[in-house]
């Protein structure tokens, strides 16, 4: 959206495609997505930039060895271990999807190399795994801020992933779309309607149709109704939905398994239209500009951050890690010529100790001290660089999207407690609802948040098959606009 000035196209969520990019469904083009718009990517590179106060920084490039190379300034011992970390969880990685989708074939599926060293490793908190890995503070805190894109703070048990985030950019890289993110629902939009498909805007579901204990339709704000042929099918939160059928058709296992299911740590999102963008200055001299770049707090920090959203404290004394996303440096298309955009993000209480509504009291002082944060480590942003600027606090994002309950980008925390089969609530993670006719996809069910494209993937193959087809039947067909 052009929120900032005409001609900067801001991505207001997400602005990284890798897991949709490598989705079945625009790997494999069971949505033919490119012949309506989108699935032109951009692989940035380098993929990631960390600088610190004291003038180094760690650089994740495509190439491993010039990763490496950047890693060894800081310590060629952590530069070693990240070598064969790379190796390792390239092994790793390589079998374990086969041997987490089970069925037929899973017992003879390729034994895990050092399972019982993975098992551990993933059961770890990030915070303790990057202190066993890595000697330096600065590829400690490295992996930790790049982990936290995800809002879950890597001193929790069950983050030890966290400690393999450069890693897995290293390998996976952050792909971007060209023309921005919009695209992909602007294409998706392109491709119902060539398939004798409607989509309405502006339509504000309030309230589900139920016809004897079954959904078969919804109705919306502003009085009008639709009837489903088949189904219905949501990607409202939960924490909402629940309110638009009686609570009694969800029946009281489901209603207090989700009363238990959390928020994440709330996101702030800050949109600036300039005229430069960050350039980074490098201890060997000159400076380096980059799609995403991540600036990182102290180590400790990620234990103190349960605490303070416990408490609902904000300290700028002691910023929190940001992550700086500046697309225009690799698709010159997001903004005007010899213009930038720069989207500056990260996490912050949402329940604030006065309440959520004193975000609009503070709003504009924390992006402000954030902003001068950043310019610690990007001082060419000076205030005359700057042509204009969208803020939004966690209560505007909940807002903006109310299905980013509280703040929450990926619908709620995705820990162990609400991952997996655990996620939405136990019982219910197969995207059907209690209520007959009702299925559940989006960021509320697995595999969680994110543009990956795989909760309406599954929830397709689910639905597909209740109506007695399958999604490989189905993407084994030819294209048809009549289907």
């Amino acid at each position: 959206a052009e929120v900032c000035l005409p001609g900067f196209k801001e991505d207001l969520c997400s602005s990284v495609h890798s897991g949709i990019s490598n989705n079945p469904l625009i790997r494999n083009n069971e949505l033919p997505l490119r012949d309506y718009g989108y699935g032109e990517y951009i692989e940035s590179d380098p993929v990631m930039h960390i600088p610190f106060l004291d003038g180094a920084s760690i650089t994740v490039w495509r190439d491993l060895d010039r990763t490496c190379e950047t890693i060894a300034r800081v310590s060629k011992k952590d530069a070693e271990t990240y070598r064969r970390m790379v190796a390792e969880f390239k092994a790793y990685s390589a079998v374990a999807p086969s041997r987490r989708e089970g069925g037929a074939g899973a017992d003879s599926a390729p034994k895990i190399p050092k399972a019982g060293v993975w098992q551990r490793r993933m059961a770890m908190s990030g915070y303790d795994l990057v202190s066993e890995l890595y000697e330096s503070d600065y590829m400690r805190r490295a992996n930790l801020v790049c982990g936290h894109f995800g809002s879950v703070p890597g001193g929790e048990p069950g983050t030890g992933a966290q400690a393999f985030a450069l890693v897995t950019q290293q390998l996976s890289g952050r792909v971007i779309p060209k023309g921005g993110s919009g695209t992909l629902s602007v294409a998706l939009g392109r491709f119902i309607e060539a398939h004798n498909g409607v989509v309405l805007t502006n339509k504000p579901v309030v309230q589900l149709l139920i016809e004897n204990n079954k959904c078969v339709g919804v109705t919306c704000m502003d009085g009008s109704s639709y009837r489903a042929e088949k189904s219905v099918v949501s990607t409202i939160h939960l924490k909402n939905l629940i309110n638009m059928a009686p609570h009694e058709l969800w029946g009281e296992d489901f209603l207090e398994g989700l009363e238990m299911f959390q928020p994440e740590h709330a996101m702030m999102s800050l949109h600036y239209a300039t005229s430069e963008p960050p350039k980074y200055p490098l201890a060997t001299g000159g400076t380096i500009s980059t799609c995403e770049a991540a600036i990182a707090p102290a180590l400790d920090y990620y234990l103190k951050l349960d605490y303070l959203e416990a408490r609902g404290e904000i300290n700028l004394d002691e910023p929190p890690g940001l992550q700086i996303v500046s697309p225009s440096v690799a698709d010159p298309s997001r903004a005007p010529a010899g213009c930038h955009t720069v989207k500056i993000e990260t996490n912050l209480p949402y329940g604030l100790k006065e309440g959520p509504k004193h975000w609009d009291n503070i709003r504009d002082q924390v992006a402000d001290s954030l902003l001068n944060h950043l310019r610690r480590f990007a001082p060419n942003l000076t205030p005359d660089k700057f042509l204009g600027k969208f803020i939004e606090s966690p209560l505007d994002i909940e807002r903006m999207n109310p299905s980013m309950w509280r703040g929450s980008a990926h619908a709620g925390a995705s820990n162990p407690a609400q991952s997996g089969n655990m996620r939405p609530v136990p019982g219910w993670a197969n995207y059907r609802m209690p209520i007959a006719g009702l299925y559940q996809t989006g960021a509320c069910t697995a595999p969680g948040g994110s543009v990956t494209g795989m909760p309406g993937r599954n929830a397709a193959a689910v639905i597909l098959k209740d109506f007695g087809t399958s999604l490989e039947e189905v993407v084994a067909k030819p294209s048809s606009k009549t289907s």
